[in-house]
């Protein structure tokens, strides 16, 4: 049994991706949340170093409680200890375009992230204005989407299966669908995506989460 500590469903993206890495992939684990910008997420950094930041995954073994924290970290070792999960796709080219797409996921689209941060009690609408990064940023991800669905031959960015790589581009579905952007390749997956059953539980227990986070609405 795995712990995964999250923030706030609505809208920590990061937190999404971990959760993801579990609930996707029928690993049994105990959600322990953690309310953000509330002394309760500064406790659990204090108790928690070196690791400050949510998702952070907990196992017992033996007499030791195991951490990791960052959400590589995660799907590596999930993937580690559980070999016959799907975690990555089992084809190697497949994996490698998987990880490729997951490792920009990581490091980029730094203009849609800051300017359009994940908020699933935002109703879905167009921004008052849309900068030319941001722009660039969705264009880049729907050539990737495309790309990738073409050469793993789909319906998920792997191949057949939902792997780590699409668990890490939810957040990106819900920005896009929050505030209606497009590019081309990106409204057909991006919809499957949100469609998918551990998506959909996810983003049920934020809309049933009363708790509004007023610095996290853009107009």
């Amino acid at each position: 049994m795995y712990r995964i500590l999250t923030g706030d469903k609505a809208y920590s993206s990061w937190s999404l991706r971990g959760w993801l890495l579990l609930a996707a992939f029928d690993l049994p684990f105990e959600d322990v949340p953690v309310r953000m910008y509330d002394a309760e997420f500064d406790a659990m950094q204090a108790a928690n170093a070196p690791a400050r930041t949510v998702p952070m995954l907990e196992w017992d073994e033996g007499c030791q409680t195991r951490r990791v924290w960052d959400t590589f970290a995660i799907a590596e070792t999930l993937a580690e200890r559980h070999l016959d999960a799907g975690i990555w796709p089992t084809d190697p080219n497949h994996r490698a375009i998987a990880r490729s797409l997951a490792a920009e996921m990581h490091s980029s689209f730094s203009a849609l992230r800051g300017a359009c941060p994940m908020n699933i009690h935002r109703p879905p609408a167009p921004m008052k204005t849309v900068a030319d990064d941001i722009t660039a940023d969705v264009a880049r991800i729907g050539q990737l989407w495309s790309w990738a669905l073409n050469q793993t031959g789909g319906p998920w960015l792997g191949g057949q299966g939902f792997s780590a790589v699409d668990a890490f581009y939810a957040p990106v579905a819900f920005r896009l669908h929050e505030y209606a952007l497009s590019a081309p390749g990106t409204d057909s997956y991006g919809r499957r995506l949100l469609a998918h059953p551990a998506v959909i539980r996810w983003q049920e227990a934020a809309l049933a989460d009363p708790r509004l986070l007023p610095h996290y609405d853009v107009q």
